[in-house]
């Protein structure tokens, strides 16, 4: 790629043309260069994998377009196997890649979109480093990520955390490239547990026990949300995932993607907008999520996020609002965006109203006296149930759907819409602290309680192990595997092979450090 020198890519090519090399990463953009696919062909490759496809289709989350020349792949190799790979592709997504890839009669695979594990939850953002470090504190000692937008925000609350006595580490692409891996290779290796990150964090990232990731900034589309949000609880335990969201967010990312000058990407503004609406809508966040990426949902009740824990007060909307937000819609013709249906039914005294002639709409003020940022959430509601629809055009219109028209006829019932929405206290995810001497304990979302003290000795006995070895933590064990311990308090090897995760070799090479803990801990001996 084009981090290497000229010398070192001739030396990987040499390396190539002698089949010295079994597995060869290529940046797109490479394959289309002079020369190149004729010396790969040469080495005659099994397989040719795409990671990251949703880069290649115009309504993903991350156009790029020289991802679009690997469609040269199909004349340079007929026969050859091309595989593609990625975590977050909507249907049209999907279907996009195989037509760009060219790909014939492709078996496609996709696992489940859910993550039962991830507790969800969206607040609205009040006092981003409050909120945040309230967030942190529900989590002690255990290992996260804060999101923000900007690399100023990054800058500003990782120096605030530190004030509070947090041991947070910044990362964001203006960073010098020493200060970016030095900060990455501390975390995965658990020597800081904290970072603050603009999305640039989180690729390659392999750390299975991160235990929390915030948003202080909502992203910029529900596929960054499912991406970034998914890197908490990766060994399958409880994990909670806070986004802070204000109004000012969908303003500035609007203008974040216009800022080179030439527009925003295709289709950025249509993923935008349906962030935006999920924060707002008043339904099961693992439902939204799963839903959106073409999925059903079969459980009536999630139990793993804030509308279904009953953390947020829900009030009725407006009688009748259903009815006049379907009627504007219907009188607008489907030809303008949210916002402007709002300013309709609201009655606000625009001078594109009064140009367009829209004050003379019977819609016109039909909602005046409520809030324009409410009406927005009642429209946002709408779509999520179905009965309005967001066009895919890059400057979206909002229409009256099928479902909706039946409603507007008397045909169908309306659905209840939520009004603003107060929230609950969010509980604290510790329990109180232990009097002297006592041995602490918690329970894990199963209900499962094991010994909370030996769990952060074992922790500790597996950095020192992975420093030893120069590898990551979680390769020696995983948080899984040490609950699991901290629950069984194994004393012989034969009760320590009963433990989640442990094998033969795992058995032989790390039990007795392991058991020699515990054994400590049963005895009242302090580690």
């Amino acid at each position: 790629n084009s981090s290497q020198t000229a010398a070192d890519r001739a030396a990987v090519m040499r390396s190539v043309d002698a089949g010295g090399v079994q597995l060869l990463y290529v940046a797109p953009e490479r394959l289309v260069m002079d020369g190149f696919l004729e010396r790969l062909r040469r080495a005659q490759p099994a397989f040719v994998a795409v990671d990251e496809a949703h880069c290649i289709s115009q309504w993903g989350h991350d156009f790029r377009p020289e991802y679009r020349q690997l469609r040269v792949l199909r004349d340079a190799y007929p026969a050859l196997a091309v595989h593609a790979y990625t975590a977050t592709a909507t249907p049209p997504v999907r279907d996009d890649i195989v037509a760009e890839l060219r790909l014939r009669d492709p078996l496609v695979l996709v696992g489940s979109f859910d993550r039962p594990n991830l507790v969800y939850r969206v607040r609205p953002r009040t006092d981003r480093l409050a909120q945040v470090a309230a967030a942190i504190n529900r989590h002690r000692d255990q290992a996260g990520i804060v999101y923000c937008i900007r690399r100023s925000e990054v800058d500003e609350l990782t120096a605030a955390l530190r004030r509070r006595g947090l041991r947070a580490l910044r990362y964001h692409a203006g960073l010098t490239d020493d200060e970016r891996r030095a900060n990455q290779e501390a975390f995965v290796n658990e020597r800081a547990d904290i970072v603050v990150a603009t999305v640039a964090f989180g690729m390659g990232i392999d750390r299975s026990n991160v235990r929390y990731v915030i948003h202080a900034g909502m992203p910029k589309s529900l596929e960054h949300y499912q991406q970034e949000a998914g890197r908490a609880g990766r060994d399958g335990l409880e994990a909670e995932c806070l986004l802070l969201v204000s109004g000012g967010d969908y303003g500035l990312w609007k203008s974040v993607l216009a800022s080179d000058g030439a527009g925003p990407p295709p289709g950025a503004l249509r993923k935008l907008g349906e962030m935006y609406a999920f924060c707002q809508q008043a339904m099961c966040r693992h439902r939204a999520l799963v839903t959106y990426f073409g999925q059903a949902y079969e459980r009536d009740d999630c139990r793993a996020c804030d509308v279904c824990l009953g953390e947020t007060v829900q009030g009725d909307a407006t009688p009748g609002a259903v009815a006049r937000l379907l009627e504007a819609v219907d009188a607008l013709r489907g030809r303008f965006g949210a916002t402007h249906v709002a300013d309709v039914v609201v009655g606000a005294a625009t001078g594109r109203i009064a140009q367009l002639g829209h004050d003379r709409l019977a819609a016109y003020g039909a909602l005046r006296g409520e809030k324009k940022a409410q009406v927005r959430a009642w429209i946002d509601q709408l779509m999520a149930h179905g009965l309005l629809a967001r066009t895919d055009d890059e400057y979206p219109t909002v229409t009256l759907t099928g479902q909706g028209g039946a409603v507007l006829r008397g045909e169908a019932a309306a659905p209840a819409l939520i009004s603003a929405r107060a929230v609950r206290a969010t509980a604290p995810a510790h329990d109180s602290e232990p009097a002297a001497g006592e041995r602490a304990t918690r329970a894990t979302a199963d209900g499962a309680v094991y010994d909370r003290l030996l769990f952060d000795d074992l922790r500790a006995l597996r950095r020192r192990v992975a420093e030893e070895r120069g590898v990551p933590p979680y390769l020696i064990f995983s948080d899984a595997s040490l609950r699991d311990m901290a629950r069984l308090r194994p004393l012989t090897l034969e009760q320590f092979r009963e433990v989640k995760g442990v094998g033969d070799w795992k058995l032989e090479t790390f039990g007795e450090r392991f058991l020699a803990v515990v054994r400590r801990a049963v005895a009242g001996v302090p580690d």
